[in-house]
């Protein structure tokens, strides 16, 4: 069998090209062999399906342990409606595993089991007897997958409740259970306690309290990073190249495509499936180029293109205005917060996968895929109703045989502010500026190209717009006018970033509000760096 780069479900080494996440799942292992309790949650399509059945596998290829892998997927919405049924079918789940992993005695045990164990209480009972009597000679590790089938559930989490007692009982040396029981979803626990707290209005407040008080304070930290780092992504690109008897460069392949996705696993799988399925096939030459991760990049943030996780994720924006308002800000405006995992809105956007911290501890956007998916989607809503009068400035003038003309967008932007917005005043233009250029960029490099945004924390609150155009980067440092000492410093940090993109050219945009300001443009040579320099 051919195998492919994977972008739906489980990965499956035989079958899929994969990121060798040998490490990761060691360090994984590591902790349920300490007998810990713990959830892994994370984003949607990150990889928790595959790295629950990677352990389970290793598990089981051991002697001394027997790792039941059950997915709450497999579970019918109405048998929450009943404890017996609710019950029978995680029996059921848990007995086809043992059959599977040819464990017969433990399994008859449970089939015999299954009529008589209708409540809590009772599966309970029999976990300890299963464990201790049908598996002595064995660690069990229960690996529970999906768990956001549950999320508004009581009768999930009693069985939780249940579990935590088991496993507090078991350190005391009273109880026999599971050694470990491993978690995996979007939501953690707490976070769906919550949710059930909220709204379920029939009840008193004591009992509120008590069940925002989570049944999973056993859980251990799981700090494990899932997400592939570029010496990860190396590992996928060699296993290919060795299979296809191609040479790439893959440090820079993988580079570029961590540039993009920040690791996040489905994207850096999907972009390589458009690399290997859509744009080599079209030319003699098989082998990669950064070049063709430039090209999937345009195709996975083209806005015809969609799929699941980009459904989801403008879902999740829409559903919840505060998030939609933060991320705004953030992706659009170049604000910078800080990020505190306490904040509501913050967490909620964490949990999605939309914002993770910087290294400057800092909120940013997860990856430029996203940013790209949700910079289009707020600015499509914008430019159908606040910026109508911007929208079709994008015309074939704007683009030379050389690439994209910057200058002569700076120079007619600059000619519309003056023309549309001189008489408006000062906190109108300091607020919706940047906003104003944006929209005005838009359907000039919409289809074309790509601009990313790079906010500064400082007095300055300058923004660096980086454009991707037919496979050439432009800078335009966005900036407010302060004074001339002000503005030699600016040049010497546009210079700075410049270096870090290796150009030699920029383009600064200043945003004068002074009452007396000037509309005027400079060629300004700066060190070894040639600035074009334009006032609004």
């Amino acid at each position: 069998m051919r195998r492919k780069f994977n972008d739906t479900g489980l990965c499956v080494p035989d079958r899929h090209y994969m990121v060798d996440i040998s490490g990761k799942i060691r360090q994984i292992l590591q902790i349920v062999e300490e007998g810990e309790y713990f959830t892994i949650s994370r984003p949607r399509q990150f990889g928790k399906t595959t790295i629950l059945s990677l352990l389970a596998k290793q598990l089981n290829e051991r002697d001394d342990y027997a790792a039941l892998e059950i997915t709450f997927e497999e579970i019918d919405p109405d048998a929450y409606k009943r404890q017996e049924r609710f019950i029978y079918e995680v029996l059921m789940m848990i007995l086809a595993r043992l059959e599977f992993l040819n464990l017969a005695e433990a399994a008859r045990f449970v089939e015999q089991q299954l009529e008589q164990i209708t409540n809590i209480p009772a599966l309970s009972r029999f976990i300890t007897r299963c464990v201790r009597d049908m598996l002595p000679d064995k660690s069990v590790v229960l690996l529970i997958d999906e768990v956001d089938k549950s999320a508004n559930n009581e009768l999930f989490l009693t069985f939780l409740g249940m579990l935590r007692n088991k496993y507090l009982q078991r350190n005391k040396g009273q109880d026999h259970t599971f050694h470990s029981v491993i978690l995996a979803g979007v939501h953690d626990v707490r976070t769906l306690k919550a949710k059930i707290r909220q709204d379920d209005r029939r009840q008193s407040f004591d009992s509120a309290q008590d069940k925002y008080n989570s049944p999973w304070n056993i859980a251990a930290d799981f700090e494990v990073d899932l997400s592939f780092a570029s010496h990860e992504i190396r590992t996928m690109l060699q296993d290919y190249s060795r299979e296809k008897g191609i040479r790439p460069d893959i440090p820079a392949i993988a580079g570029q495509l961590y540039y993009y996705t920040s690791g996040y696993p489905w994207l850096v799988s999907k972009l390589c499936k458009f690399i290997d399925e859509k744009i080599v096939p079209q030319r003699k030459d098989k082998n990669w180029s950064v070049a063709d991760v430039e090209a999937a990049f345009k195709m996975i943030a083209d806005e015809g293109y969609t799929t699941t996780l980009f459904d989801s994720l403008t879902k999740n924006l829409e559903n919840n205005p505060e998030l939609y308002e933060l991320i705004s800000q953030i992706a659009i405006n170049g604000e910078s917060f800080p990020f505190t995992i306490t904040n509501p809105v913050i967490n909620l956007g964490h949990l999605y996968g939309i914002i993770i911290r910087s290294e400057q501890g800092r909120c940013q956007i997860h990856n430029r895929i996203f940013e790209q998916r949700i910079y289009a989607h707020i600015m499509s809503g914008l430019l159908q109703t606040t910026y109508r009068e911007v929208n079709g400035f994008g015309g074939p003038e704007f683009y030379t045989p050389d690439g994209l003309d910057v200058r002569l967008i700076l120079q007619r932007f600059q000619t519309f502010m003056k023309e549309h917005y001189s008489n408006r005043d000062a906190k109108f233009l300091e607020r919706e500026g940047r906003l104003l250029f944006l929209s005005y960029l838009r359907p000039i490099i919409n289809g074309r190209g790509f601009d990313f945004k790079e906010p500064h924390v400082g007095d300055e609150r300058r923004m660096d717009i980086v454009i991707t155009c037919q496979n050439k980067r432009y800078v335009i440092e966005l900036k407010r006018w302060y004074g001339p000492k002000k503005h030699q410093e600016g040049l010497e940090q546009l210079s700075d970033y410049l270096d870090t993109c290796s150009l030699q050219e920029g383009c600064l945009l200043i945003y004068d509000f002074r009452k007396n300001k000037e509309y005027r443009q400079e060629q300004i040579s700066f060190q070894d760096k040639q600035i074009f320099a334009v006032w609004v």
